[in-house]
C-alpha cells in the first residue's frame, strides 16, 4: 500500500518515531516539518540477577510499544489514516526467539518471558576476553577489542551456559530488528544493528564466516547466517508490505503503513542531530542518557584503538562511523549521588517538586552561581573518574572502575551539589578524552551536538562545553532520538528521497554553548590532567 493510499492526496501526513530505551518505551508523533505533536511513554521492567545479569521481556516491550503508539495518535487528535510511516530505535539488546517467535528463557530464572539479554548485561565478559585473544581481523572494525555489550560474546555465553536455549533458537534479533519483524513479518536486519553490534562487514556486504568458526559459533556460518540475518538493508528502507493486519490492529493504525528498517537508539539520536549545519563530518553526536554514546562520521575509514568502528553506513548513509562513549553516564551520576549522606534528603525534595534527582541537582547547582561556567569552582579539590561500569572508550576495558578523590566528611546538601558538579566534570573529561584520541587518529570534529535526557539542563551543557573545550549545540527538536526514528519512517513512506535529505530538512539548532575564556579553560585543563592521572593510577592498581 502506498503512502497516498493510506493518506489521501492533499491530507496532512504524519510519522511516528518509537524509542525503546533501557527503562521505558516512548512514541512521538511528528509532522513532516519535524514538529512533535504528541508523545507517550510506558516504563518497562528490568530483571536483575547476580553475575551482572540484566534481562527484559520482548512480550512486555511489544505490548508497551503498541499502547504508546495508540496513545500518541489519540492525544494528538490525528486520524490514523494520516499516519504514513513508522521508525523504530532500541537499545542494542539481544532477543532470543524459538520457532514461531515464542520467547525463550535466557537466564537462570527459567522464565521464557525473560527472553532479552540487555545491552548492559555483562555476563559475557569472559567470552569477550577469549574472543579478543584470537586477534581476528574482524576486530579491527570494533576498535580492536569486542565488548561484552555486543552480541557475539552473548551468543557464545548462551551456547556455553544455556545450550538448550541456544539450540532451540529460531532467530537471534537485535531489539530494534525484533520490533520491525514483529511489525511487518520481514526478517531483514538493519545495517546499523548488525554492523555495530554483530560484526557484519557492511563495507564488503558480508559476514566473515571464519570469525564465527574461530570463536566457537561456526554453526551460524554453516547455516548461512539464517538465524542472525541473511538480508541486510540500510536504515530507512521500507520493509515488507508495511504493517501487517495484526500489528496494525494492535497499534490502531492502517495495515500497510510504511515501516522503516531500524537503528540503535543512540544512532537514532545521531540521525536527529548530526545533520545540523549540513556537514555530518564536522559534528560529534553525543547522546547523554543512562550511558553515553559518541558518534563521529568520516568520509574515509579511520581506525581508532579502543573506539568502536569504523562502521560503514551505520548512521549517516555512505559515511564511516566511529562510536565511543561511556558505559555509565547518567547512571554514573545517579550512582555517585547515592553514596552521599544527603542523597535521601535530595530525593525527597526532587519528588516533592515532581522532578528527577539529576534535574533537581542541576537547578540547585545553577542557583549557586551567576554563570554556569563558574560552577567548576564549587568542585575545587574534588575529582571523579565516573567509570562505575568500566570504560567503553578509549580503553574498551570493562574492568575499569570509578575513582573519587578529595572527598571529605561533609554530610550536608551543599556538599552533595559539589559532588554532583565534580561528577559532571568527570563526564566531560571522559568525552574530551574520546575526542582527543580520535583526533590523534585522524577523526577530528568542530562541535558537539547533544541529545538525551541527562544532557537537557543548560548548566550541564555549559559544563560539558567548558570541560571538553568544544562548542556544544542543542538541537531544536525536543526529542532528537524520537525525531531520528521518525526521520527513518518518513523516508520509508517516501516523504523524502533519502535519510540525508530528511536530516537536512528536519533538524536545526536551538542554542549554542561556547567554552568560556582563558581562566575557566585553564581550570578545566588542570582538572583534565588530574582526571587522566587518576584514571591511569586506577588502571594500574585494579588487580592489586
Amino acid at each position: 500500500m502506498s503512502p497516498e493510499q493510506i493518506s489521501p492526496k492533499g491530507a496532512p501526513r504524519y510519522v511516528i518515531g518509537i524509542d525503546v530505551g533501557t527503562g521505558s518505551a516512548r512514541a512521538g508523533l511528528f509532522d513532516l516539518r519535524g514538529h512533535m505533536l504528541s508523545v507517550a511513554k510506558r516504563d518497562i521492567t528490568l530483571f536483575r540477577e547476580a553475575g551482572s545479569i540484566v534481562e527484559q521481556s520482548s512480550t512486555e516491550i511489544w505490548t508497551a510499544v503498541c499502547a504508546i503508539i495508540r496513545e500518541a495518535v489519540t492525544s494528538a487528535g490525528v486520524d490514523p489514516a494520516h499516519v504514513v510511516g513508522l521508525g523504530f530505535d532500541a537499545t542494542c539488546s539481544l532477543v532470543v526467539l524459538g520457532e514461531g517467535g515464542r520467547p525463550l528463557a535466557v537466564g537462570p530464572s527459567e522464565e521464557a518471558e525473560r527472553d532479552i539479554i540487555v545491552w548492559m548485561d555483562h555476563r559475557a565478559v569472559g567470552q569477550a576476553e577469549r574472543i579478543n585473544a584470537t586477534g581476528h581481523d574482524v576486530l579491527r572494525y570494533v576498535g580492536g577489542r569486542i565488548s561484552p555489550e555486543m552480541e557475539t560474546p552473548k551468543l557464545l555465553w548462551l551456547k556455553e551456559n544455556r545450550p538448550a536455549t541456544y539450540a532451540a533458537a529460531w532467530q537471534f534479533f537485535d531489539l530494534a530488528d525484533f520490533l520491525t519483524w514483529k511489525s511487518t513479518g520481514d526478517l531483514a536486519r538493519s545495517t546499523c544493528t548488525v554492523t555495530c553490534k554483530w560484526t557484519y562487514l557492511a563495507h564488503e556486504a558480508r559476514w566473515d564466516g571464519s570469525y564465527f568458526e574461530e570463536i566457537g559459533l561456526g554453526e551460524l556460518a554453516e547455516q548461512d547466517f539464517s538465524r542472525i540475518g541473511t538480508r541486510i538493508v540500510e536504515p530507512g528502507t521500507r520493509l515488507g508490505s508495511g504493517l501487517t493486519d495484526e500489528a496494525a490492529q494492535a497499534m490502531g493504525l492502517r495495515p500497510g503503513t510504511a515501516v522503516a528498517a531500524s537503528m540503535i537508539d543512540a544512532h537514532a539520536g545521531g540521525i536527529g542531530t548530526v545533520g545540523i549545519g549540513g556537514n555530518p563530518a564536522e559534528n560529534l553526536a553525543y547522546v547523554f542518557g543512562t550511558s553515553s554514546c559518541t558518534m563521529t562520521s568520516t568520509a574515509e575509514p579511520v581506525f581508532v584503538p579502543g573506539v568502536w568502528g569504523p562502521y560503514y553506513s551505520a548512521m549517516a548513509p555512505g559515511m564511516w562511523l566511529n562510536e565511543g562513549g561511556q558505559s555509565a553516564a547518567g547512571a554514573a551520576i545517579d550512582q555517585l549521588l547515592s553514596f552521599h549522606p544527603a542523597a535521601g534528603e535530595a530525593v525527597q525534595k526532587a519528588r516533592a517538586l515532581g522532578k528527577s534527582l539529576p534535574a533537581f541537582m542541576a537547578e540547585a547547582a545553577a542557583d549557586k552561581v551567576s554563570d554556569p561556567s563558574e560552577a567548576v569552582e564549587l568542585a575545587r579539590g574534588l575529582h571523579v573518574v565516573p567509570e562505575f561500569l568500566g570504560n567503553r572508550a578509549p580503553f574498551a576495558d570493562p574492568h575499569s572502575r570509578a575513582v573519587i578523590a578529595g572527598l571529605g566528611m561533609e554530610r550536608d546538601f551543599d556538599n552533595l551539589v559539589v559532588l554532583y558538579i565534580a561528577g559532571l566534570c568527570g563526564i566531560g573529561y571522559g568525552l574530551r578524552q574520546i575526542m582527543d584520541t580520535q583526533e590523534r587518529a585522524g577523526a577530528s570534529v568542530e562541535r558537539v551536538v547533544i541529545s538525551g535526557g541527562a544532557g537537557a539542563s543548560p548548566l550541564v551543557r555549559q559544563i560539558l562545553a567548558d570541560a571538553c573545550a568544544k562548542p556544544v549545540l542543542a538541537p531544536a527538536a525536543e526529542e532528537p532520538v524520537l525525531l531520528g526514528s521518525a526521520i527513518l519512517g518518513s523516508v520509508a513512506a517516501g516523504a523524502f528521497p533519502d535519510v540525508r535529505a530528511a536530516m537536512g530538512a528536519l533538524t536545526s539548532v536551538a542554542s549554542i554553548y561556547t567554552p568560556r575564556g582563558k581562566d575557566v579553560g585553564e581550570t578545566h585543563e588542570r582538572r583534565y590532567q588530574a582526571f587522566l592521572s587518576l584514571q591511569d593510577v586506577s588502571r594500574t592498581i585494579q588487580t592489586v
